[in-house]
């Protein structure tokens, strides 16, 4: 595969380098998730793999490839008669934007010759122009929801539906979907992640030799593309030459009942749901076995499976690392080896009787990190650790009720607040600004009705022009910028107490990813506040910050919202569009400083003029209640909820909702 870098300079390539050959062998396979940090060659990885693929054979002319062989009977530039001949061009790749339109996706409808001259032209998409080849998206995980939608849709149908205007268009659609990612900055939504048939791991090599190899090919690329290429080209041309092998042995692999119960038993151990990855599994080591120019397939093949098509599908939420325990699967698929004589007159079975599961992991023992010690003291100092006790685990998360930003914004796609969007109900209709998008049918017909006998209109057709053409406005929901901001002092440190709060933190975090929100972290203890994280994608760095989280110490409470205040003012300048939710997660106190009381009300008016939106978690405890955390909310302009209000289930919750509807 040409490319400026070798691939032993980057820990996990050889996998990545795998699992991209194996769906050149086989595209059923499914696609590939490369999951990695920034400046590992991911993406110079899959662009070699154009130059791997075999020539398509293509009807002359069809802008949706159709095979001359059997062409698809709904295509738009249809009928094709079957049979005939074709031309040949190599396979594509076609590159999707993370900020690319739905219509550039799907293809569009030209409305403006539809109205004007009663013709239906449909300009293909690029989910047509990826049909018989690659579609790639660098940044998998910033798409956007309703991106992500149609994707999710055509990978399951193997067709493209556009829907529009009363016009209907149909045509196939199966690619090889590839998919570049920093986990960095987020996770993917998981029916996006479950379409993609195996997932890599890559990081750059530490080794200082290898990282040398990697500037040295890279400078001689950028002196001389065509003679570095030349270089290659040898090696090339092996590996097509056996991709091509590959495909003409792949009809031929058997996969025996024993290699079938390896994949069965390995995704019930490992708890994968739905009967996807047992597919994935069969068809990935019956890929591996062809590439490896064997018909049968082995136990090693499937093991090879597993470690490319499970991690990925083994996440229960966001903050769970993609990863897989390979004693676990060794002891798996050893306890269900079958024999594997590829004599079909063998009984090809597993061990008699039960054969069973292997029993499930023991999780670790219970250390009491969640419980309270008797007559544990507030703030009491953990032994030599001047005023700061240890990390607490937090509570196991839950359900919370819906927090949003009031008004109507126009930030980025989501699932939290009001918006002005390009997708959801139609709200009215405007002039369009630039290229029209969203036909706005009725109110286009009510602005040209009147001008009909002026234009000489004569027949039954309307006479529409340019300055007739109305805009949908449309009303969704974006994605906003939720920034916590926890008190970490002594007055939280009760262990009983810090755990409660952190799986509220924890809670609202599952919350903020679901809702596609961007989040950022502000802690305040001791003396001084500090950005945890930097507002990003990533609620599970969030979260790993939050578990990490060490107490104790005075309450700063004005040096956290002057902190938190700060942040969003740099936000504001790189974001303008994307509205601000503050989540203060405090019992109210403020001890930190001289005049902590009246510098935090002063801190906290800042907000209130500003009108940012903020909800102040209450995390007060014990019998006696000062509310402090309630005159927080009043000085912020913002609204109090307490632990258990918090919950989306509370009946505590419910009752003040009514409350407050009823005021």
């Amino acid at each position: 595969m040409t490319t400026p870098f070798p691939f032993t300079a980057v820990v996990g390539q050889d996998d990545l380098r795998l699992a991209l050959l194996l769906n050149a062998v086989s595209p059923s396979v499914g696609g590939v998730l490369v999951r990695g940090e920034k400046g590992t060659a991911k993406s110079t990885a899959v662009r070699a793999l154009t130059s791997l693929l075999p020539e398509v054979a293509v009807v002359p002319g069809c802008r949706f490839s159709c095979d001359p062989a059997s062409p698809d009977p709904g295509c738009p530039d249809g009928p094709h008669e079957g049979g005939g001949g074709g031309t040949s061009r190599p396979a594509r790749m076609v590159e999707l934007p993370v900020g690319a339109s739905e219509d550039r996706l799907v293809g569009a409808l030209d409305i403006e010759r539809a109205l004007a001259e009663g013709v239906k032209a449909f300009e293909p998409g690029l989910l047509a122009a990826a049909h018989r080849g690659i579609l790639y998206v660098d940044e998998v995980n910033l798409l956007h929801d309703h991106l992500v939608d149609l994707l999710l849709d055509a990978a399951a149908m193997g067709a493209s539906y556009v829907e529009r205007e009363g016009v209907s268009v149909r045509h196939a659609a199966r690619f090889l979907l590839v998919g570049t990612m920093n986990p960095e900055e987020g996770e993917l939504r998981p029916q996006l992640l479950d379409r993609f048939g195996l997932t890599v791991e890559v990081a750059a090599s530490r080794e200082p030799d290898q990282r040398v190899e990697v500037v040295r090919r890279r400078l001689a690329y950028d002196d001389d593309p065509a003679g570095f290429a030349a270089r290659w080209a040898d090696e090339e041309a092996a590996v097509r030459q056996r991709v091509v092998a590959a495909r003409e042995l792949l009809p031929s692999v058997r996969l025996g009942d024993a290699a079938l119960r390896q994949i069965a038993a390995t995704c019930a151990a490992f708890e994968v749901d739905g009967m996807r990855a047992d597919i994935v599994m069969a068809r990935t080591a019956t890929a591996l076995a062809a590439w490896a120019g064997r018909t049968d397939v082995l136990a090693e093949d499937v093991r090879q499976a597993a470690l490319l098509a499970l991690p990925h599908r083994r996440r229960r939420n966001p903050f769970d690392a993609p990863g897989l325990d390979e004693d676990k699967l060794d002891q798996t698929l050893e306890e269900f080896a079958g024999d594997d004589d590829p004599d079909p007159d063998g009984d090809g079975g597993g061990p008699g009787g039960g054969g069973g599961q292997p029993e499930p992991d023991e999780g670790p023992a219970d250390d009491g990190a969640g419980a309270a010690p008797p007559e544990a003291g507030e703030g009491e100092p953990a032994p030599g650790g001047a005023g700061e006790q240890s990390p607490v685990r937090a509570a196991e998360p839950f359900r919370t009720k819906v927090l949003s930003v009031p008004g109507i914004g126009e930030g980025a796609a989501g699932r939290r607040s009001r918006a002005r969007t390009e997708h959801g109900r139609t709200t009215g209709a405007r002039r369009p600004e630039g290229a029209l998008t969203k036909l706005h049918l009725a109110a286009t017909v009510r602005a040209a009705a009147p001008h009909q006998r002026a234009r000489g209109r004569s027949g039954r057709g309307l006479v529409v022009r340019r300055d007739d053409l109305r805009q949908a406005t449309r009303e969704g929901r974006e994605g906003n910028l939720v920034l916590f901001v926890v008190d970490a002092s002594g007055s939280m440190a009760a262990r009983q107490r810090m755990s409660a709060v952190k799986g509220a933190v924890l809670s609202l975090l599952l919350d903020a990813y679901q809702r596609r929100d961007k989040v950022g972290l502000v802690t305040f203890r001791g003396s001084a506040a500090e950005v945890a994280l930097p507002p990003t994608s990533s609620v599970d760095a969030a979260a790993a910050r939050l578990e990490s989280l060490p107490t104790g110490g005075r309450t700063p409470l004005a040096a956290g919202l002057l902190k938190a205040h700060d942040v969003l003012r740099v936000e504001r300048l790189r974001d303008p569009a994307r509205r601000a939710l503050v989540v203060v997660v405090t019992d109210g106190r403020a001890t930190g400083g001289p005049e902590p009381v009246a510098l935090a009300g002063r801190a906290a008016r800042l907000f209130a003029a500003e009108g940012i939106a903020s909800v102040v978690v209450d995390c007060e405890s014990g019998p006696v209640r000062l509310g402090l955390a309630g005159q927080l909310a009043g000085e912020l302009g913002g609204t109090a909820v307490t632990l258990d209000e918090l919950r989306a289930d509370s009946i505590a919750g419910l009752v003040k909702d009514v409350q407050r509807r009823a005021a």
